[in-house]
């Protein structure tokens, strides 16, 4: 049997339990390009295997993606008698270590936002006008949306009535409605009041962030305008991490910032932390875990409540 044709039958079978395999898929259809469309399923060697799953340069956590992956499918394969054992290496390297996200500090928020109305220096060739790019930080931070997802908003998706926005086909193909704050539901006023004296569409089907000619802004034309920002700003990590600051770490600092207001405030954060989750668009709170790294602000909230826990009061030392 072909490998593609085993791929498809393997696919098949895994959504026919309720499974979400979108990823899985996507990966299997890419190990079936780099085999070759004619592969048969008895031809694959651990040789070419091993080179799939090593990719270009060092070893990453998608060398474990992948590796996962491979394995559901050559089990598969195995157990209904196409393989009679499974290609896949006999070792397993450790995993690196996770990167840590950057967690801005307000100070460093305050400074990147100051800092969008005078980071560009060629007035003339701007595309993402200052208030735009400002509104977006400003959602990406109070609303902890993803980025891909705050660009994909039309004006329909904004009710800025209600103070709510829809956040349609997101990372887990889920549609989710995000409340917004009163100063941030105002900030997007403001914006979206800019953007019709503007003269930009006000179709239901238009993007809600633009570029100064009203198409929608696309994202590597964020990041690289945030590099500039970045740099204009004097906001860097010298920690020795593998990059610099990132659009995506404002949803890292989004999530650790509330749950230290949680723990000031007295909150049941165990009770909330599903409410987070909801509200940032995870399948479960393992996936909103991984974006509360323990900063030294946070430990110290979560020590103060276990010893108001343990002791009946707060050491104030």
């Amino acid at each position: 049997m072909k490998l593609a044709q085993l791929i498809a039958q393997y696919v098949t079978f895994r959504k026919s339990l309720g499974q979400d395999f979108e990823s899985h898929e996507r990966r299997l259809r890419t190990f079936s390009r780099f085999m070759g469309e004619s592969a048969e399923i008895d031809s694959v060697k651990p040789h070419p295997v091993a080179a799939f799953l090593a990719g270009r340069g060092p070893i990453t956590r998608y060398w474990h993606l992948k590796y996962g992956t491979l394995r559901g499918f050559f089990s598969y394969a195995v157990t209904r008698g196409y393989l009679s054992v499974s290609p896949l290496p006999p070792t397993v390297p450790k995993p690196p270590a996770r990167f840590v996200p950057h967690l801005y500090s307000r100070d460093e928020l305050r400074r990147l936002l100051d800092g969008t109305a005078s980071y560009q220096k060629h007035k003339t060739r701007i595309l993402m006008e200052p208030h735009t790019f400002r509104a977006i930080l400003l959602l990406l931070y109070g609303g902890g949306l993803r980025v891909s997802e705050a660009l994909s908003l039309n004006l329909a998706d904004v009710d800025l009535q209600e103070a709510v926005i829809v956040i349609r086909d997101t990372k887990f193909y889920k549609t989710r409605l995000v409340p917004l704050g009163s100063d941030l539901n105002d900030a997007m006023t403001k914006y979206a009041k800019q953007r019709k004296w503007d003269g930009h569409s006000q179709s239901n089907h238009a993007p809600f962030f633009v570029t100064r000619l009203g198409a929608r802004i696309p994202i590597r034309l964020l990041r690289r305008a945030f590099q500039r920002l970045r740099a204009h700003s004097g906001v860097r990590r010298e920690d020795g991490q593998r990059c610099q600051p990132r659009l995506h770490d404002l949803r890292h600092a989004a999530a650790v910032h509330r749950l230290t207001a949680w723990y000031r405030a007295g909150k049941d954060v165990q009770r909330l932390l599903p409410l987070l989750s909801t509200y940032l668009g995870h399948v479960d709170i393992a996936s909103t875990q991984l974006y509360l790294t323990m900063t030294p602000e946070l430990l110290h909230e979560a020590s103060q409540r276990f010893a108001k826990y343990v002791f009946g009061e707060v050491s104030h030392d």
